[in-house]
């Protein structure tokens, strides 16, 4: 039973909480704690007050009782709330920095493109924009609230103690069975099953079509905006049908409720007041022990509200991802003491019976051979999915094949330093990365001096596209966009000038007013005579270009 409970997306959200900020979050609960009973501490105090008065005693202490509760009340929850923004901002990064770790260090992609992590992935991934649920520093206020009013009403159940033993059983036992009978809690139907996610997903990616600038151009040249309207609607009418069925209130329990709490309250307040016409209470306690009863209704409000739901299944989405990507995007070898690629290949680099398949996939090698001698150039020409692509994926070592080898002078791939190759390689691929910076940081983003970036683009025909701090996005002050051949240009420079600098090797330091390269720099530069890089292009015209202007580099 408790293993079960740690495994509820619930159980891993408050453990989370204290992980990300431990101090606020105790500050967060000791807040909450103090709110949730103080309607149990003012009915006393009003009995205190009602008891100077009927007894003539002075009211000095009693009132000033009365007005530091009252105070409190009203202080706290403002108080408290911001206490819940802060910590659901601590828990959101937290939860950000811990899912940016888990996609980013494993040293292959194969975690990225896994079919079993995409749900987890899109949880994790969206969960603080508002489209599933309020932001974080929202709903760990709403949660806060839900518990604030379940132990205010269990503080006041336990208050009826002194009035009789079963009083609290009864009246607490009622109201805590409408969470039952009413199944409205996220405690008793999970409203993030396989079935809701899959359907959130299916409705964030309709909408991602109707608001994304990408996909505008071709919904509206193939007419499609009534379809994706369409679609849009259907989708959110299947999430919200699915989330209501979840939650739905029923004839028959909300009955059952009614008759049930009824029945409590008329018995306790029956007995409370025949014991006040015999003299079993004073009209103090009276006082006390009707004004709890009431309070202890604030258990059928409070507890794990619906808010939960939407904080809490993506810390669980993130815990999960952890493990399952550092498996999925794990490389053979990466994590011992491999060899160095310096010097690799000096002879050639052979693919041998190569089998392959992205995950969940049908093959897309299946016992391939190629032999590349060192120094040469190759193109590799095919139909749309022969793998091209793929072969320039498995040589920049992002996957691992199924079985085979790659070959680099008769040595397995795997034995090399996956840091240590890649520096020996670089490549641009069809979907490369537009980053919205400058435009030096598009050509160098591990920098590079001015005139090796220069150097670069006019080798890749872009020497006069901007200036080098110019963003290259529309959405920042001076910044301007490129067309897809001007983008596909920066990319293939972005590559050249890796190979400019060793295929890879990042020049740390970087000077506007150079006029030499650093030294090590440069002698990467002079090395590459001897030891020949990789620059493998692919697709479009791009492969052609640098074909010519890396003589000596392989290229498909």
């Amino acid at each position: 039973m408790l293993r079960r409970l740690r495994e509820r997306n619930e159980w891993k959200f408050f453990g989370v909480l204290t992980k990300a900020d431990p101090r606020l979050a105790a500050t967060w609960w000791g807040a909450l704690v103090l709110r949730g009973v103080l309607p149990a501490v003012f009915a006393i105090a009003m009995g205190a007050l009602v008891g100077a008065v009927q007894g003539g005693r002075s009211l000095a202490g009693p009132l000033t009782f009365v007005a530091i509760v009252f105070i409190l009340l009203q202080v706290l929850p403002p108080i408290h709330q911001a206490i819940s923004a802060n910590l659901g901002d601590r828990t959101a990064a937290w939860l950000y920095d811990r899912l940016t770790e888990a996609c980013v260090h494993p040293p292959g992609i194969g975690h990225l493109e896994d079919p079993k992590l995409t749900t987890d992935l899109t949880v994790a991934r969206d969960f603080d924009l508002g489209m599933t649920g309020p932001p974080m520093q929202i709903s760990v206020d709403f949660i806060a609230g839900g518990l604030v009013t379940m132990f205010g009403g269990l503080a006041s159940a336990a208050v009826l103690f002194a009035y009789a033993w079963w009083a609290p059983i009864v009246l607490g036992g009622a109201w805590l069975a409408t969470h039952w009978l009413l199944r409205e809690s996220a405690v008793w139907r999970d409203r993030n099953t396989d079935e809701v996610r899959a359907a959130q997903r299916d409705a964030d990616y309709a909408y991602r079509l109707a608001v994304d600038p990408a996909p505008a151009k071709e919904l509206r040249l193939f007419g499609l905006a009534g379809w994706t309207i369409d679609r849009f609607v259907a989708r959110r009418t299947r999430l919200h049908a699915l989330q209501y069925e979840a939650t739905r209130l029923r004839e028959k329990p909300v009955l059952w409720s009614l008759l049930l709490v009824g029945g409590a309250n008329v018995a306790f307040f029956w007995s409370l007041a025949n014991a006040a016409v015999h003299g079993g209470v004073s009209l103090a306690q009276a006082v006390v022990f009707a004004q709890t009863a009431v309070g202890v209704s604030m258990i059928a409000f409070g507890g794990l509200n619906w808010a939960l739901d939407g904080a809490a299944a993506p810390v669980g989405a993130v815990l999960r991802l952890e493990p399952g990507m550092a498996a999925a995007g794990a490389l053979r070898g990466a994590d011992s003491q491999s060899r160095p690629a310096d010097g690799q290949p000096a002879r050639e680099i052979r693919f041998r019976d190569l089998s392959f398949a992205y995950p969940g996939g049908s093959p897309v090698l299946d016992r391939f051979d190629l032999t590349i001698p060192a120094g040469s150039s190759l193109a590799i020409v095919g139909q749309n999915g022969a793998g091209k692509t793929t072969l320039a994926k498995l040589l920049c070592r992002l996957y691992d094949p199924q079985s085979g080898a790659i070959e680099v002078d008769g040595v397995d791939l795997s034995e090399f330093s996956v840091r240590s190759w890649r520096d020996r390689v670089t490549a641009v691929f069809q979907d490369f990365t537009r980053f919205e910076l400058s435009l030096r940081d598009n050509v160098a983003p591990a920098g590079a001096p001015d005139e090796v970036v220069r150097g670069a683009l006019a080798s890749a025909g872009a020497a006069n596209l901007a200036d080098l701090d110019t963003v290259l996005a529309r959405g920042y002050a001076g910044g301007t966009d490129l067309s897809g051949g001007q983008w596909q240009r920066v990319a293939l420079a972005r590559a050249l000038c890796a190979v400019q600098l060793g295929a890879g090797c990042a020049v740390k330091r970087r000077s506007s007013t150079a006029s030499s390269p650093p030294h090590g720099a440069a002698r990467r530069s002079s090395s590459r005579t001897v030891s020949p890089r990789f620059a493998m292009p692919t697709g479009s015209a791009c492969s052609r270009r640098a074909a010519s202007s890396s003589s000596g580099r392989t290229t498909s």
